[in-house]
């Protein structure tokens, strides 16, 4: 299965029905969460009220806890029970957890760990993970450290580090990357430039915790008019041209006209 369920993935808290239908209307996708939103004792409430849930299977990914965890395991029996195939496993550290799914499931792994940003490769390798995701909160938590970003908003390098290998094995593996969300929801401008980057860089999507953050996402993974327009006359001119060629001054060759192609998708 290819990810392409669009570039705004909205979390929303699994104990927190009145909120799902919302939720999956302003997103591309809903990311029903079992995890880190949901306290300990309101999990079991949590898993009845996904399973309980009328949404479009195809529009949800559920969010499993940790493969360490007790709660794990109920997650899977619930799942199993209900019509949701694509699921994020989060901490994702090894295979063989990922290996308890059958092939009906779709996964997104998220490498939010040390360990989990070092076996990378290996989990993008996986035949049913679609794609990876990264996180820089708990990823510093699992190195000891108190904060990923500087005063001033960025990233620290650690992170950057994490952020960069994620994306670099899902592509080499064939798989999406999607960029971690932005906890500031008050910084539109920070959230626009790291999304901006993201799109740039070769992400597929961004996750979100809060509905106002969507529309500066879907924003800034759509190529403006100018960018576009390019994108579109370059790929319609090389139809007539063997190798390299010139266009509007610029020397054209395939990884420019993949760079044409990776735009005029985001853009159709």
């Amino acid at each position: 299965m290819v990810f392409d369920l669009g570039p705004a993935l909205l979390f929303c808290p699994g104990d927190r029905p009145e909120r799902f239908a919302k939720a999956a209307e302003r997103a591309d996708a809903v990311i029903l969460d079992l995890e880190d939103a949901v306290a300990p004792d309101a999990k079991s409430a949590a898993r009845a009220h996904v399973a309980a849930s009328d949404l479009d299977p195809a529009r949800v990914i559920v969010r499993v806890n940790a493969p360490d965890t007790a709660d794990f395991a109920d997650d899977l029996a619930m799942l199993a029970e209900s019509p949701f195939r694509t699921v994020m496993v989060a901490k994702a550290e090894d295979t063989a957890a990922l290996d308890r799914f059958d092939e009906s499931y779709s996964l997104i792994a998220l490498c939010e760990t040390a360990r989990g940003v070092s076996e990378a490769a290996r989990i993008a390798a996986h035949d049913r993970v679609v794609a990876l995701m990264w996180g820089a909160e708990d990823l510093v938590a699992s190195l000891g450290g108190t904060a990923s970003r500087h005063a001033d908003g960025r990233y620290r390098d650690v992170a950057r580090l994490a952020r960069s290998r994620v994306l670099l094995e899902a592509a080499a593996h064939g798989k999406a990357a999607i960029d971690a969300v932005h906890i500031d929801i008050e910084d539109t401008l920070g959230l626009a430039a790291e999304a901006e980057d993201a799109a740039a860089s070769g992400f597929r999507a961004t996750a979100c915790i809060h509905p106002g953050q969507v529309a500066t996402i879907r924003a800034a993974y759509a190529p403006d008019a100018e960018t576009l327009a390019w994108a579109r006359d370059v790929l319609a001119a090389a139809e007539g041209e063997r190798g390299v060629f010139r266009f509007c001054g610029q020397m054209v060759d395939e990884p420019v006209l993949r760079h044409a192609r990776a735009v005029a998708e985001r853009g159709a």
